[in-house]
């Protein structure tokens, strides 16, 4: 698959690569495509879509679920079933086909116009009737309210071949010498024909009479021209019930109204090849004219060129799949050339991988210009001193200006700019600088009127691009209100100001109200602790002054704290900030759903500021007005304890229930009674072995029992089990157990143990009872000796 951009269009070539000969076998075919890269990575969007040699008619199902291809060598007819992307069917045909039409709605019923006069009807069967016509045809229609084949070629007549009757009627008689092409309206059934002389004529099926006759040789746009011969007419194609489209001989493409016998616009391909195929893109509002060189699409209204395919053989048949982006061109080449432009179309359903596919799967770039020379102007050539080669081999003409080899550009470039690589260079330079500066973070200015609601707003819309989490529709659509110009007097107009004081909105906005309440209590408190207090410091506390601390401190702690201040700053800086707003109301709703608020882990000590007197504020307090007090008195609980006159107070405590107190000490008299009854252990426990003496026992220092909570009745120790060749190998272990009166013995069974890289953790082990590990360090040794803990008393 290739892709190529024309004017800054995609167009995806589906049947770009090679292809191989139908007379290798599979082996060679297999060992082909394992070997070449180029046939592994070609995309065939229907298998087998080619001809031995050329394909001269393409042809689509109503219905959009086969497609017909003829061509040669030898004459032959494939139909395709799309549903499958595969070939459905092949027959082959006496003599090359000049036109396809299909007649009913599936691949069931078609028919072939041929060059030696024939007409052949084909079923699902094969062929089903062939008749001749006295002229050779060039083009056909059919119109399906009376079954009439209309056929017209090298004769003035439009031959009519009723196919419900089987015979041929009475044809209409033109004033052309000879017909080229012909078209119905699809609306109306106006049938359209195009002569040899550049005529148009408009005949009515119902009437079987000529409706009118449109020159298109003879008016001024076609004089302005500067056309000698007369054009003479090649394609025709409806866009609707009023406009049409026509081809002529030159290569020019007239749109026109049925009402006027003017056109609408004229288009030239500027080949001088008679346009073959014309198709109205109805969507993007583009028109499809084809010649024996090139596809170009171009706007029905302006003429504008929008994009243009020019595949490099001759082309003979186009066909656009309905309501689609997907374009086959029959050719005089094997393959038959397949296109996708997702600009001006979605894929079909039965190939709707193509939109995944052609961003996935592709593989180069075919840019329009040639990437070895450089495209100059006749000024710029002026400015390189190279005009003296102008005619030489060494210049390309083309267009308005010439094709230069891009190392002699580069080296008169050089010449005659000096310094153009430096300000290359500085061009460079500057261009990262200002792709830097735009990844800053931006502060965007705050309107003068509703501050908070944007500012909020902007909050909005930056969650949209960082945050994974899906926003709200109320919060999308609230997140382009700032760019939306009808809410523009919103933040500008002063009488849109959001009043916070007002009733109305305390009543609507209710959580919000007592969110701003409970903000500025927390600021009053604040402030008020701020002066007349100041925080102690926690050295203070502990009775240990800074300076003291700061000097016990070793220099790695230093370090490591530098490490970690920085580690945090960097965290706070990645962390999203919440305006304060935010933490307020999620500390609201959290204590709302659990009504209760966690205390503060850490307690905080303030001490009385210097210069600050207790008596003096109270003394302030009592000269406020009754206004100003009250005021200050809002962050005190408005709940009073008391009792009014009129009313009286009670306490009273509950009795316990006698029937509960029974049970319970029913319950306990029964635990003593069972636990006086218990039977002794010694039956069972008389046959097991000895205890071992107290030369093998340490006794615990207390502190795993402590941790473990073992009962008084257990005694805790440690038991050694017997290592191999100690006493020679470690003296200095042998010596520190030796002072504990603890005796190392050697046994059998032990592994092999390594005497001199041996550590005391792999050589001390004690059984453990209770799958308790405890780990004891001595001052004497830094080894950490591995215990496990074991109960004597079970």
């Amino acid at each position: 698959m290739q892709v190529s951009y024309a004017n800054e269009v995609k167009i995806y070539n589906l049947s770009a690569g090679k292809s191989l000969p139908e007379w290798l076998t599979d082996r060679k075919k297999r060992q082909l495509q394992k070997n070449d890269l180029d046939i592994r990575q070609r995309i065939e969007l229907i298998q087998d879509l080619e001809m031995p040699s050329v394909s001269s008619t393409i042809e689509a199902t109503p219905d959009g679920s086969a497609i017909y291809v003829t061509g040669a060598y030898k004459p032959r007819v494939r139909c395709y079933e799309l549903s499958n992307l595969s070939l459905k069917f092949e027959r082959g045909l006496d003599l090359e086909v000049v036109k396809t039409k299909v007649l009913s709605d599936d691949y069931s019923k078609v028919v072939f116009l041929q060059v030696d006069r024939h007409i052949e009807f084909h079923n699902q069967a094969g062929i089903y009737y062939r008749t001749r016509i006295p002229k050779f045809g060039r083009d056909m229609s059919y119109h399906t309210p009376s079954c009439d084949m209309y056929i017209v070629g090298a004769s003035s007549q439009i031959y009519r071949l009723n196919l419900e009757l089987g015979r041929f009627m009475t044809p209409f008689q033109t004033d052309a010498l000879e017909l080229n092409c012909c078209e119905l309206n699809p609306e109306h059934h106006l049938f359209t024909c195009g002569t040899t002389g550049g005529m148009v004529e408009c005949w009515d099926p119902r009437t079987k009479k000529r409706a009118g006759i449109l020159d298109c040789a003879l008016n001024k746009h076609v004089k302005q021209m500067n056309i000698n011969d007369i054009p003479a007419v090649t394609s025709l194609k409806y866009q609707n019930a009023l406009h049409f489209g026509v081809g002529t001989s030159t290569g020019h493409v007239l749109l026109y109204d049925l009402r006027s016998s003017q056109p609408l616009l004229v288009k030239d391909h500027n080949y001088d090849l008679p346009i073959k195929s014309l198709h109205f893109q109805q969507e993007e509002n583009l028109v499809l004219s084809m010649d024996s060189k090139i596809l170009r699409l171009w706007n029905q209204h302006t003429g504008k060129a929008y994009t243009a395919i020019e595949p490099g053989v001759p082309l003979t048949a186009l066909t656009v799949y309905p309501k689609s982006g997907l374009i086959f061109i029959a050719n005089e080449a094997p393959k038959v050339l397949v296109y996708f432009l997702p600009s001006i179309g979605t894929a079909p359903k039965w190939c709707s991988f193509l939109d995944n596919l052609t961003e996935e799967l592709e593989e180069n770039k075919t840019e329009t210009v040639y990437d070895d020379y450089k495209f100059v102007t006749r000024r710029e050539l002026d400015d390189l001193g190279l005009t003296h080669l102008i005619g030489s081999k060494m210049l390309r003409a083309y267009m308005h200006g010439f094709f230069l080899d891009i190392r002699l550009y580069h080296k008169a470039k050089a010449l005659t700019e000096p310094f153009a690589y430096e300000n290359y260079k500085k061009e460079k330079v500057r261009a990262v600088i200002e792709k830097n500066r735009a990844s800053r973070v931006k502060i965007g200015k705050l309107p003068k009127v509703n501050k908070d609601l944007a500012r909020k707003l902007m909050e909005n819309e930056e969650k949209i691009p960082t945050s994974t989490a899906k926003l709200s529709k109320e919060e999308e659509k609230a997140s382009g209100l700032l760019k939306d110009k009808r809410f523009e007097s919103m933040f500008t107009d002063p009488n849109f100001q959001i009043d916070r004081e007002s009733s109305e909105y305390h009543l609507i906005n209710p959580l919000v109200s007592k969110l701003d309440r409970v903000k500025a209590k927390k600021e009053r408190q604040r402030q008020m602790v701020q002066k007349q207090f100041e925080p102690v410091k926690e050295d203070l506390l502990e009775g240990r002054a800074s300076e003291e601390s700061s000097s016990e401190d070793s220099e790695e702690d230093e370090k490591r704290m530098r490490v970690e201040l920085k580690k945090a700053h960097r965290k706070i800086r990645e962390r999203n900030k919440n305006t304060e707003e935010e933490v307020e109301e999620e500390k609201l709703v959290a204590d709302e759903k659990t009504n209760k608020r966690k205390p503060d882990n850490k307690p905080r000590f303030y001490q009385i500021k210097e210069g600050d007197d207790i008596l003096s504020k109270r003394k302030k307090k009592n000269k406020k007005t009754l206004s100003e007090r009250l005021a200050s008195n809002e962050s005190q609980p408005q709940v009073q304890t008391g009792i009014p006159k009129g009313h009286m107070e009670m306490t009273f405590t509950f009795k316990n229930d006698d029937k509960e107190t029974s049970e319970k000490d029913k319950a306990k008299m029964h635990h003593l009674e069972r636990k006086k009854i218990r039977r002794t252990a010694h039956e069972i426990t008389r046959t097991f072995k000895n205890k071992p003496k107290d030369r093998f026992l340490v006794d615990c220092p207390g502190e795993c029992c402590k941790e473990a909570a073992t009962p008084a009745h257990m005694s805790c120790r440690f038991i050694l089990r017997p290592v191999r060749g100690l006493s020679s190998t470690l003296p200095k272990v042998n010596n520190f157990f030796s002072q504990r009166n603890i005796v190392i013995l050697g046994g059998a069974g032990m592994p092999n143990l390594s005497s001199k890289r041996l550590r005391i953790v792999d050589i001390f082990s004690l059984v453990c009872g209770r799958s308790c590990a405890h780990v004891l360090t001595t001052a004497r040794c830094s080894t950490v000796y591995s215990f496990v803990r074991a109960t004597m008393g079970n």
